[in-house]
């Protein structure tokens, strides 16, 4: 008590030593002066303004006089409102002055109402805003009459017009008015369609309560008419002859009733005015009632589909939350400039000499064979001029196609290849390589428009066609890519070129790469993006695999990762990965249920010989079936080899590989094994290609992207905010192996408890379960799962099934602990 005396006293003597007036402008009577004030000074300024539009002119003498009472103003509030309305209207803002006078009134009230001060602040904000628009609104549309705009939107509207002239002016206003009214009254395209139909719904449900209310109308009309049309039969039965006394009353009025009826349309009643017939005996006047309903109109409402809850609720959350966005871990994420590629020379040199002799020379050699031509046209390419002619009648195809080399021989130049016909346009193509060759670099691929606004999922710029057109294609759609060509042809700057293509267009959140380099050098630069882009098995170090044992369990892994993307496809009910994420960044999926955002995931492999030579069918069945099933969910495979043979690239291999890229080769046989057609052999190398998707094979000239150049570009993306670590695929566990390694207790996980007994509480062994409740990613759980399998509590896989618990309850499972301490 002693310690509180003095801190009572202090404070006593504080509040004392306050002036009055400050506790006095705290009360509620002074909250209400300064509101009525306002409010007051609100309707002040606006007769002032009112009376300066009538007198301003009148008043111009007296704003300098304003301490000389020998000077009469001719405003109604004086000197005082002339001032004040040659201030905020001339010199100021125009008619849109009054917005001030009309805040003051409305802050005045909502002093009174005590509204919050951060309302009042922002009410005041958008005022201003109007105001400013107004006035220069003002000022555009009566540029000779300053008073309506003011001295300030006059100004600024004079000034705007000489930056941007007057059609420009006039488009930046009507935009911010619309952006204006959008932002402040919230109201968009949306709101205002779902208002129409409920206007038109409400309209609708009064039209139907009308036709219904006639119905009922109607309904009673005729039960009245034809109660009384029976009451008149029955007196007149009554008064029939005694013939028919031995018949009940009943059954007389039934006999006369229905004559009567039939003839009910003779009968004048208000049935002629309704708009719906309604019959009560069916049997006895269906002709009158068919053709009465022939006139008769029907409105038609058809009822809408109820939504889900899910629907609402994911709806609801993109509303509160927006799209989910995968990058945004990496928000700040910058694609590599344009800069950090080389440029080169790329004019074609056309020469006029050399196409002429060129020309001659081809019309001479099939001359010598008695073949005719009707026309010959010539387009230049960046390494290839495409000759295409169009024989005389009568001459045979074939009969061209077999002087490839003779024609070769005498043009007396390397790579002569010859298409006969050109798909799609009735001639036949002789391909001739020019002299000087033009260097397609990879900045002018990514730098253009066909690139850049390509609407791909995986758009990759391969290089130039001969017409000099950019040639880009879908990866997501080929789905996967075999290359092939001789050593030194241009297949490492191939691989260069794709790989940089999907770094320009694709954030680290949407793509992951598995790189396969046998050589050990091919990929390496790409190490320095590993956090970014890279995937890898959970416990290896290096993301770049050159280690064939690595190779197989990757690519085991990646057979796993396709089996849980399928399942995750199949509880969300969709076909492929587009669908999926569309679905999950509409928050239609829900993460708890092992949902996640699917990156694509492309496999390259360099060398691919020499890993079928040194690991067989291992390497070779993971493939085949990753090639068979992975297209779906967004896995897709790069297979690049220098030796295409038929032991290399085998049947399943080749049917589910439909896009090929050729190289040079040496032989023809090399060709058909790539391509299923000769032409590769004819290629003149440095990046000279034949590409196919299955159809028609377009010859190519590669982008070359140098050493340097992607050492550059993957400095700029590893100098970057990463990830905390790469792309991590399922662990995988080699069937000879087992799961032993998970036996020791002390390289358990820290959870192992925890998850045993969720486990047992649940009598259900999945990953996805461990995953909601501890809130863990795939692969921690799936190692739970692993580790639980070898200490006896759960079963062994059983694919799509939840393994078997073979644990019944708390009391076996500490047993069955204790047990393993002890030993």
């Amino acid at each position: 008590m002693a310690k509180r005396k003095p801190s009572v006293k202090k404070n006593t003597k504080t509040l004392e030593n306050k002036p009055p007036i400050f506790a006095f402008l705290k009360t509620k009577q002074a909250q209400t002066i300064f509101g009525f004030f306002l409010i007051s000074f609100s309707v002040f300024l606006c007769i002032a303004f009112i009376s300066f539009f009538f007198n301003w002119q009148e008043d111009q003498s007296t704003l300098d006089q304003l301490t000389n009472r020998a000077v009469k103003s001719s405003n109604l509030l004086g000197k005082i409102g002339a001032n004040l309305s040659h201030f905020f209207i001339y010199k100021g803002f125009g008619i849109a002055s009054f917005i001030i006078a009309i805040q003051l009134f409305l802050m005045g009230l909502d002093v009174l109402f005590k509204r919050k001060l951060s309302k009042i602040i922002l009410a005041w904000n958008w005022s201003l805003v109007a105001m400013v628009l107004i006035s220069i609104s003002l000022g555009f549309l009566h540029v000779k009459f300053a008073l309506l705009s003011g001295i300030v939107g006059f100004e600024i509207n004079q000034y705007l017009q000489d930056f941007i002239g007057k059609t420009g002016l006039a488009i930046a206003l009507i935009f911010l008015f619309a952006a204006y009214i959008v932002v402040r009254y919230k109201v968009t395209f949306d709101l205002f369609i779902e208002k129409l139909k409920q206007k038109r719904a409400a309209k609708e449900q009064e039209e139907s309560l009308i036709v219904q209310e006639n119905i009922s109308n109607a309904i009673e009309d005729e039960k009245t008419i034809e109660k009384e049309k029976t009451n008149e039969v029955v007196k007149k039965t009554v008064e029939e002859s005694s013939e028919d006394k031995e018949k009940s009353n009943f059954e007389k009025s039934v006999i006369d009733l229905k004559p009567t009826i039939s003839k009910h349309s003779d009968v004048e009643t208000k049935k002629e005015e309704l708009t719906l017939t309604v019959a009560h005996e069916p049997e006895a006047n269906v002709e009158e009632t068919v053709e009465d309903l022939n006139d008769v109109g029907i409105d038609v409402a058809i009822g809408r589909e109820e939504e889900s809850s899910t629907q609402n609720l994911s709806d609801k959350l993109v509303k509160d939350f927006g799209e989910f966005d995968p990058t945004l871990e990496l928000a700040n994420f910058k694609f590599p400039t344009f800069n950090l590629l080389k440029q080169y020379n790329e004019t074609i040199s056309i020469d006029p000499e050399e196409l002429e002799a060129n020309k001659d020379r081809i019309v001479e050699t099939l001359k010598n064979y008695k073949i005719g031509i009707a026309e010959i046209k010539a387009t230049v390419g960046p390494t290839i001029t495409l000759y295409e002619i169009v024989p005389e009648a009568g001459i045979r195809i074939s009969k061209i196609k077999n002087l490839e080399d003779d024609i070769a021989l005498s043009l007396s130049a390397l790579g002569i290849r010859i298409i006969a016909p050109i798909p799609g346009k009735g001639t036949i193509g002789i391909e001739v390589p020019n002299k000087k060759s033009t260097i397609v670099s990879m900045h002018s691929v990514i730098s253009s428009k066909k690139f850049q606004e390509s609407p791909m999922e995986l758009p990759v710029a391969l290089g130039k066609t001969i017409s000099n057109e950019t040639f880009v294609v879908d990866l997501a759609k080929m789905p996967h890519l075999l290359m092939a060509g001789a050593t030194g042809q241009g297949k490492s700057v191939g691989l260069n070129a794709v790989l940089t293509s999907l770094l320009y267009k694709k954030h680290p959140a949407e793509v992951k790469f598995i790189l396969v380099d046998p050589k050990k050098v091919e990929l390496t630069l790409f190490n320095k993006i590993e956090r970014h882009y890279l995937a890898k098995l959970p416990d290896v170090e290096e993301a770049i695999i050159t280690d064939t044992t690595k190779v197989v369990h990757t690519l085991n892994s990646l057979c796993i990762e396709m089996d849980n993307r399928y399942d995750l496809l199949k509880a969300a009910m969709v076909r492929n990965i587009k669908e999926y994420n569309a679905k999950f960044k509409a928050r239609k999926l829900n993460p708890n249920d092992g949902h996640q955002f699917l990156p694509y995931i492309v496999l390259v492999i360099d060398e691919f010989a020499d890993l079928i030579m040194t690991a067989g069918k291992e390497v070779e069945t993971p493939i085949a079936r990753l090639a068979q099933l992975a297209r779906a969910i967004g896995i897709h495979l790069i297979v690049a080899t220098q030796r295409p043979s038929v032991n290399v690239i085998t049947g399943i291999i080749k049917a589910n590989f439909p896009a090929r890229i050729a190289f040079r080769v040496t032989s023809k046989i090399d060709s058909r094994t790539i391509l299923d057609a000769g032409g590769a052999d004819q290629l003149i190398g440095r990046g000279d290609l034949l590409y196919t998707a299955g159809n028609d094979i377009n010859r190519i000239q590669c982008a070359f992207v140098d050493t340097p150049e992607v050492e550059k570009i993957t400095d700029f993306i590893g100098s970057q905010k990463a990830y905390s670590e790469a792309f991590l695929l399922p662990e995988y566990v080699d069937d000879e192996s087992g799961t032993t390694v998970d036996i020791d207790i002390a390289d358990r996980d820290k959870l192992f408890r925890d998850a045993a007994e969720i486990i047992v509480t649940a009598q259900q062994g999945s990953a996805s379960l461990l995953q909601r409740k501890l809130k863990l990613g795939y692969n921690r759980a799936g190692r739970l799962i692993d580790q639980l399998e070898a200490a006896g509590i759960v079963g062994g896989f059983e694919g799509s099934k939840a393994r078997q618990v073979l644990v019944p309850d708390f009391v076996a499972l500490d047993q069955l602990l204790e047990n393993e301490k002890k030993v």
